[in-house]
């Protein structure tokens, strides 16, 4: 016999900033502000009580028909805690948020939202009227970035990674992606003691690479709270004291919170490999962030940071035809950038990558010859696999 549903809600726990004092003490304001923002936001407020403290401070609760909202504020700092949890689908707690933080005059400098008796499925966007929809057994950790969404749950491919509801990693793939990644490039180099990472912020691309033979990685990510998500929740990567090891400089991997555009511009180290593995490029979002880190200049400023016999790698997209837009783009651009272009499609059929490197000889003989030599024995990466899954599709080869 089934019972009732589980109740299913959504917590946002925020940090409001850069607040006017006056405005953090006036606790007739606050009671306003955040009827009205919670009112706006969908819920019904049933009562709200505010008490005001000595010598400054104000504490404001909201009782709502889908649950509650609190405002604890510190005008001495300009600061406000914010907690909202709502069930049902009628209210947006994160709304709620915002609304009172304009409301307030001030920022969000950080929001987290967690699930709370459950999650509803993932519906990931696929292509132009496509959504494959994942049933989420198991939430682990949801929290807003100054970047992106995440969520880190259980599904049916193990404890999986998403980031604005696209499917990143998941704990039963995830080394064959980064197999097909990495494998190839580090291969096809000459020499692979320096490695530098743009994205992946699992860690697993900077295991791989020690493993390969690299005496020193350098991990660029724009988005710390996502790698130390990833560290405390993901089954792979790296672990909370490797992170933080690398965080620390402290090792052979060193993490630099960082904008990747900018940390290949110019003069620096010159690396053996370069991976770039980032979402998908966004051609319909012409303002988004990623987009930067798949242009032409990018993959000039890449190549120029290349050792000798270096080889760029990047995450390029699906191959599959109705999808398969980036990874045209992407191989028009490296065409014009390297003068050599390696195809590698995974196992994990829905992601290919692109290698680039200066002419010289023929790539994939060199990286089969490579191969008995690696320090690191491939557990989806053989010499069969760098015959066969070489080859583009012939829509790529045609152009």
């Amino acid at each position: 016999m089934t019972g009732p549903p589980a109740p299913v809600g959504l917590h946002v726990l925020a940090d409001l900033d850069r607040i006017d004092p006056a405005v953090l003490d006036d606790a007739a304001g606050l009671r306003t502000a955040l009827a009205d923002a919670l009112t706006a936001a969908g819920a019904t407020v049933r009562q709200v009580v505010a008490e005001a403290f000595e010598p400054h401070g104000v504490t404001v609760v909201a009782l709502l028909s889908e649950s509650h909202a609190s405002v604890h504020t510190w005008p001495e700092h300009g600061r406000a805690l914010v907690d909202v949890f709502t069930c049902g689908d009628a209210a947006d707690p994160e709304r709620a948020v915002a609304l009172l933080a304009t409301a307030l005059g001030g920022t969000v400098r950080e929001s987290r939202t967690e699930a709370r008796g459950g999650t509803p499925p993932v519906r990931e966007p696929i292509a132009p009227g496509l959504t494959r929809v994942w049933d989420v057994e198991r939430p682990v950790h949801r929290e807003t970035t100054p970047y992106q969404r995440i969520l880190i749950a259980g599904t049916a491919h193990g404890v999986t990674l998403f980031c604005d509801d696209e499917r990143q990693s998941a704990e039963s793939t995830q080394l064959v992606y980064h197999e097909a990644l990495f494998v190839p490039a580090a291969l096809l180099a000459r020499d692979r003691a320096r490695v530098l990472v743009i994205g992946s912020s699992e860690g697993v691309v900077s295991e791989l690479a020690l493993a390969c033979g690299a005496g020193h990685v350098d991990h660029v990510d724009l988005d710390a709270a996502a790698v130390r998500a990833c560290a405390t929740h993901l089954p792979y990567g790296y672990d909370e004291k490797a992170l933080a090891a690398a965080e620390a400089h402290d090792g052979p991997v060193h993490v630099h919170y960082a904008d990747g555009l900018q940390w290949v511009r110019g003069e620096g180290p010159r690396y053996d490999v370069i991976v770039v593995d980032l979402p998908d490029e966004r051609p319909d979002e012409p303002d988004n962030q990623l987009n930067r880190l798949y242009g032409r200049d990018f993959l000039a400023d890449c190549r120029d940071r290349l050792a000798p016999g270096g080889v760029v790698v990047s995450q390029a997209g699906n191959p599959a035809l109705w999808r398969d837009a980036t990874l045209r783009a992407a191989w028009a651009r490296f065409h014009e950038v390297f003068g050599d272009v390696v195809y590698v499609g995974s196992d994990e059929h829905e992601w290919s990558f692109l290698l680039g490197r200066a002419a010289g000889d023929d790539a994939v003989e060199r990286m089969r010859a490579a191969l008995p030599g690696l320090p690191y024995r491939p557990l989806s990466v053989d010499d069969e696999f760098l015959r066969s899954r070489t080859v583009p599709p012939r829509r790529l080869r045609t152009r």
